[in-house]
């Protein structure tokens, strides 16, 4: 009784030392007696009693690591950059002398993390000053994923694959914020005023071409008006002529046609409201000669102005 009490008392020792459960997504490293023998995954799993441990239980989710950096730019701006560092420990199998990515993930690094953070520190400052400050912002796409190719080539040696690099945010000391935000205001109000200058510009120009074509227009009616004046003249003196009367009666008839045409109209438009006449008829008649009598001096001095 007092040997079948002590099979049973060992069996109870021995049972949880012997079968353990691995949840999913994680890897037990198993060592028999403090020597690597094997890794086991998700599932019910056995191990020998007393000879065998677990060494450690790997996690493999992709986990983050979140820090920050201080970084000299080409123009000597000193900025401060978080980064955020995806990582997950390598599923490559262990094949021939090369051991699993799990395998190197315990045993190669007492620190993994701190050791890539120091790559990836040092890849940054190494790269961020091969540019400018705007280009930093606007390349710091392009400068996570080269950093990321650095890092991920350097720490699959030590069974860890860096999934992505990402640089989440960029700070300026203040005095070179409040720089950058004087220039950009300078710029946009400069932009604004040669805006309104070119505005300004198309505006006078459009007005003065169309000053231009509305002369050039008027020009072409005032030559049309004054051709039709004067063919219509000119048939008229023919037509008079043909009547038998002189040239000379034809142009004072002519003279006095017109002046009467005159008179009359005046008449007819209302908005005129004072003119000058003389007191009595035969005075009218004495314009009418003085009419003719400088129409005979044009004719007998052309230079006459």
């Amino acid at each position: 009784m007092i040997l079948f009490a002590i099979i049973v008392v060992l069996l109870v020792l021995a049972v949880p030392q012997t079968f353990f459960i691995v949840p999913q997504q994680n890897v037990y490293i198993i060592e028999r007696l403090g020597k690597f023998n094997r890794s086991v995954g998700a599932g019910l799993n056995a191990k020998i009693p007393f000879f065998e441990t677990i060494a450690a239980k790997v996690d493999m989710r992709t986990r983050q690591e979140q820090f920050g950096i201080d970084a000299k730019t080409r123009d000597n701006v000193t900025v401060t950059m978080a980064i955020a560092a995806q990582y997950r420990v390598s599923t490559q199998p262990a094949s021939g002398n090369e051991p699993s990515g799990v395998w190197r993930s315990y045993y190669m690094l007492a620190n993994p993390t701190a050791q890539m953070r120091s790559y990836l520190i040092d890849a940054l400052r190494s790269s961020v000053p091969q540019y400018t400050l705007d280009e930093v912002f606007d390349k710091k796409d392009a400068i996570a994923s080269d950093v990321n190719q650095t890092v991920s080539s350097l720490m699959v040696a030590y069974g860890y694959d860096v999934v992505s690099t990402l640089i989440t945010s960029i700070d300026l000391p203040a005095d070179v914020e409040q720089s950058m935000n004087r220039i950009n205001s300078a710029q946009r109000e400069k932009e604004a005023a040669q805006s309104l200058a070119e505005a300004e510009r198309i505006k006078v120009v459009t007005e003065a071409r169309a000053r231009a074509e509305a002369m050039e227009q008027a020009g072409r009616g005032i030559a049309a008006q004054r051709k039709a004046i004067a063919d219509g003249i000119s048939e008229s003196l023919a037509v008079i002529k043909s009547s038998g009367v002189s040239a000379a009666e034809a142009n004072q008839l002519f003279i006095f046609t017109q002046w009467t045409d005159m008179m009359s109209e005046f008449a007819r438009n209302g908005r005129q409201s004072t003119v000058v006449l003389p007191s009595d008829f035969t005075a009218t008649a004495s314009m009418f000669e003085q009419m003719l009598v400088a129409q005979e001096t044009d004719t007998e001095d052309p230079t006459r102005q």
